[in-house]
């Protein structure tokens, strides 16, 4: 198995809890050979915990010619300006999210990747959440029928003061937290087109000048309604999924799910009546029926109850295989450009003034 050296852009949350504590935890496929952060503090945890070379300056990385990858994960918005650096000096880049702002920058990204013949991923590692690999495969066995509506809702009670709470810094709830769920949303929907965006946001409780609260619906003939809600403004905060369809449904959190369906076939033979209907005697009647539900029950394996470390680990995993094996990105830029657009768009139309 060929170990590959990785150098990490930023050392906090992102950088240090998530990236760090992954690829130290595969010893087999990877070596975190360097870092940087301005902060000093950060530079020296990472020399004793990981033994790497850590760097103030991150273009320092870019001398070194023994990296095979680069993580950056820098704050939001230097999250384009300093992947475009890393492709045009030559590396290949796995960038945290949210990837870019606009999808023009998304596009400036995709053909630097392109010229410089390097692979470009992004870091949407809730693709592989054990639900939502449940949800896909109930969905994809077509058991449910035609999908008519995906509610998805990453919702909570939250007061928030950081620098993610700024406009200026690519923050709010839809580019913080909304690259999750509206991935997930948008395998359901499909990558092949652009959907019609209805987008309401708002500024409840933070502190800074960004949204706290989104409500986005997407449509498009022939394909599932989408109904997503990202808000720090719930109290109760309940179902994660809810999934509408023709022969039954899907209902759930991150932890538990519950489906039914009926198989057509085995349903009561019925027919249109165009009269009220009656019951034998004559009496009015409401049409009604006792459907052959089959009902099933998924919920989280006790092996992967540490969720996050989970879909980290898988994500790197598959990282790995198309830097080394050449296999197929299964998030892909082309993917993340039509987020990005959604994403554009809901900003468009719900223009909040900035402190």
């Amino acid at each position: 198995m060929k170990l590959l050296k990785v150098g990490i852009i930023g050392q906090g949350r992102s950088g240090h809890d998530i990236h760090a504590k992954t690829l130290k935890g595969l010893p087999e496929l990877f070596e975190i050979a360097a870092v940087s952060d301005y902060e000093v503090s950060y530079r020296k945890r990472a020399e004793e915990e990981f033994g790497c070379e850590a760097y103030e300056d991150y273009k320092q990385l870019f001398e070194r010619e023994d990296l095979d990858l680069i993580v950056n994960a820098s704050p939001s918005h230097l999250h384009v300006p300093i992947t475009l650096e890393c492709l045009e000096h030559g590396f290949h880049v796995l960038c945290e999210k949210p990837l870019a702002r606009t999808a023009e920058e998304v596009d400036t990204l995709i053909d630097a990747a392109s010229r410089a013949g390097k692979l470009l991923t992004i870091f949407q590692q809730s693709r592989y959440s054990p639900a939502f690999q449940q949800i896909m495969e109930v969905v994809g066995s077509g058991v449910l029928g035609r999908i008519v509506q995906v509610s998805i809702s990453f919702n909570g009670f939250a007061r928030r003061w950081d620098w993610q709470t700024l406009q200026a810094n690519n923050g709010g709830n839809l580019l913080n937290t909304g690259p999750h769920p509206l991935d997930q949303a948008l395998q359901l929907f499909g990558t092949d087109s652009m959907p019609e965006i209805m987008c309401f946001m708002d500024r409840v409780n933070t502190f800074g000048d960004a949204e706290d609260y989104v409500k986005l619906i997407m449509h498009k003939n022939n394909h599932p309604l989408l109904d997503l809600e990202i808000t720090s403004c719930d109290a109760y905060p309940g179902t994660t999924y809810r999934i509408q369809a023709q022969y039954g449904g899907i209902s759930g959190t991150g932890t538990k799910l519950n489906w039914k369906y009926f198989r057509p076939e085995e349903a009561p033979e019925q027919q249109l009546i165009r009269t009220p209907l009656k019951h034998a005697d004559g009496s009015p009647a409401y049409g009604s029926e006792t459907l052959p539900w089959i009902e099933k029950q998924w919920e989280l394996p006790e092996e992967q109850k540490d969720m996050l470390g989970h879909v980290c680990r898988t994500f790197y995993g598959k990282l790995h295989a198309a830097l080394v094996n050449g296999e197929p990105l299964d998030i892909t830029p082309q993917q993340v450009r039509q987020q990005i657009a959604v994403i554009e768009e809901c900003h468009r139309q719900n223009p909040l003034p900035r402190l």
